[in-house]
């Protein structure tokens, strides 16, 4: 009897440790997939952390983006304002400057008006001299009556033969009805050299031939010697070649020169002008 306690509690002793095997061996599979859970969860949270940290940091971008946006809108706004501003002032100026070039466009149609109603008077005064004695042109603005010196002069002297005092008189007639004009007389000599006990070269006698004409045009014509300027060239302004009789001929000559009056000219422009 005693033998069968014995193995009935050696049995028993053993079926409970067989029980407590498999509930540990349970308990330590539960654990395990617990623990593979765990590691999964920490896995995720981990990327979730480092999604959140990008997210964070993307905002913040996001953020200083959207403030310098805002920033820079401003400044396009002042930008903006300063160039249609400064556009205003630009379309101001060239409006004042078109301004300016219609009143100077005005003012030299004016002066050019001025200058072929000369032209005109002189030719029409002057009426059917030969050409090659008294030619009238018009250079870059500037009204030239050049005479012929065969007219004007008998050879190596300066004192004006009696048919050129006849053409200087209509010359005289026309600017002496013109009040406004000033001009200028000019002598011009070939290149021969001349000296003669009065002449002492080519200098004095272009500067005594225009000097002539002055005075005859003061003298006997009555024009205002104030409106006039005598003045010598020599032999230095040809108009064709020295070298042969016909280029001498014609570079001896007395050129009347009307000379602009820029005075006259610039107050043409002011009164084109708006007044402020």
């Amino acid at each position: 009897m005693r033998k069968l306690m014995i193995v009935s509690a050696s049995a028993l002793v053993l079926l409970s440790s067989c029980v407590s095997q498999k509930k540990y061996a349970a308990l330590e599979a539960k654990q395990r997939e617990t623990q593979d859970m765990l590691n999964t969860a920490t896995v995720k949270l981990n990327a979730c952390l480092a999604t959140e940290e990008s997210l964070r940091d993307q905002i913040a971008d996001l953020r200083k983006t959207n403030t310098d946006l805002i920033n820079t809108q401003g400044n396009l706004t002042t930008l903006s304002a300063k160039g249609a501003e400064n556009l205003e002032k630009s379309l101001e100026q060239m409006k004042e400057k078109d301004l300016q070039i219609k009143a100077f466009r005005d003012a030299l149609n004016r002066k050019d008006s001025v200058t072929l109603a000369l032209v005109t008077s002189l030719k029409g005064a002057i009426g059917n001299m030969n050409d090659e004695d008294i030619e009238i042109n018009v250079e870059k603005g500037v009204v030239y009556v050049s005479i012929s010196d065969k007219l004007l002069f008998n050879s190596g002297r300066w004192d004006v033969t009696s048919r050129a005092k006849e053409v200087l008189g209509k010359v005289a007639t026309v600017v002496k009805n013109k009040p406004e004009i000033e001009f200028m007389v000019e002598g011009h000599t070939d290149s021969k050299p001349i000296s003669t006990s009065v002449i002492e070269d080519n200098w004095d006698l272009s500067v005594k031939r225009a000097t002539s004409v002055v005075r005859i045009l003061q003298e006997e014509f009555g024009v205002p010697p104030e409106r006039m300027v005598a003045a010598g060239r020599s032999y230095y302004v040809p108009l064709a070649s020295n070298d042969t009789a016909e280029g001498r001929a014609r570079n001896r000559r007395t050129r009347i020169v009307v000379l602009p009056k820029l005075d006259q000219f610039y107050k043409m422009i002011e009164d084109g002008m708006p007044k402020n």
